[in-house]
């Protein structure tokens, strides 16, 4: 079956002139590494080729190599649509569902071309013709390169698609900390390096250039937002009068939710911030087999990971905090 699968992915991509990358809304490392970096490898195929954002990245993801390149479906979304209707196949990479597009996720469900999905998220959507989906994987990155791998087309990869892959395993994976990292992954990560990037450089440019405002925000919500439940789990929360008070940017707040892990005896983590379209954001990270995927699910409009997922709350940031309270004794 499989090598029917490869079949199907080499004769598609031999009939394609025109290939759209899509991902989702707000995308993260993993995200624009996943999506970059296929970029790269199909110009090299010399398929025309369009990464297609719902939104902007982090400023601390721009650097990667024709990050300039990608268009933003919320500022030009009839160039983007224009686009999609001409594609002969699209890849959806990083995300299990249409909803987490936002407005991209209607021209999507309704473009004409193939679509293949390349994600590690539970239970994919069924909106696509082919799939290339494996939770094992601790990143869409890590599954981009066996990808490449199964169609034999890794000797493509230069210095910028190792870099984008890089990125996306790095911050999707915790810097190489998390559960889903294995002796594959490192195997990867071995032969990106062969390429001759620099990891020191990508982790710096990743992590490294913050703003002082963001180091303050972090010192505010540890002294002042933390709360702790039983010992076993905690939460902050920041509102958009918070958020303005430390001008808060995209991205200012990645990571901050796994900062209690490092208090002895923490085992699930969320953070709760208001966002501009009006509901709250929620990020939910949890330990060993405590099952973050399903409580998002049941609970806050979302999913992901055993261990780390996200969504979202139309309560207000007190209520939403109240439910979680009162509902995480279900998994501590």
């Amino acid at each position: 079956m499989l090598q029917n699968k490869v079949a199907e992915f080499k004769k598609l991509l031999k009939n394609t002139k025109n290939a759209v990358v899509v991902t989702h809304f707000n995308p993260d490392g993993d995200a624009i590494g996943s999506s970059l970096g296929l970029y790269h490898i199909l110009k090299k195929l010399k398929i025309k080729t369009t990464v297609i954002l719902p939104n902007a990245a982090p400023v601390f993801l721009h650097w990667m190599k024709d990050y300039s390149k990608a268009l933003c479906f919320d500022i030009e979304k009839e160039k983007c649509e224009k686009i999609i209707n001409k594609a002969d196949i699209l890849f959806a990479l990083d995300f299990n569902s249409l909803s987490r597009l936002e407005m991209l996720g209607n021209s999507i469900k309704n473009a004409n071309c193939k679509k293949i999905m390349i994600d590690h998220h539970r239970e994919p959507e069924k909106f696509a013709n082919l799939y290339f989906h494996s939770v094992k994987a601790g990143s869409t990155c890590e599954l981009i390169y066996d990808w490449l791998k199964l169609l034999s087309l890794t000797k493509h990869i230069d210095r910028a698609t190792a870099s984008c892959l890089y990125t996306g395993i790095m911050t999707d994976t915790g810097s190489f900390r998390y559960r889903g990292v294995n002796s594959k992954t490192h195997l990867i990560i071995s032969e990106l390096l062969k390429t001759g990037i620099d990891a020191s450089l990508i982790h710096s440019n990743v992590y490294d250039t913050y703003s002082l405002n963001r180091l303050k925000l972090i010192g505010y919500c540890l002294n002042n937002k933390l709360e702790i439940i039983k010992n076993k789990a905690a939460y902050f929360t920041l509102s958009n009068n918070e958020q303005a008070q430390f001008q808060v940017q995209k991205g200012d707040t990645e990571g901050l939710v796994n900062y209690p892990f490092s208090i002895k005896g923490i085992e699930v983590c969320a953070f709760f911030s208001e966002a501009p379209e009006g509901y709250i954001k929620i990020s939910l990270r949890s330990k060993g087999t405590i099952d973050v995927n399903t409580f998002a699910r049941k609970y806050f409009n979302g999913g992901g990971h055993i261990n780390a997922a996200g969504g979202k709350s139309f309560l207000s940031l007190k209520a939403t905090a109240q439910l979680f309270e009162t509902k995480v004794n279900e998994i501590i």
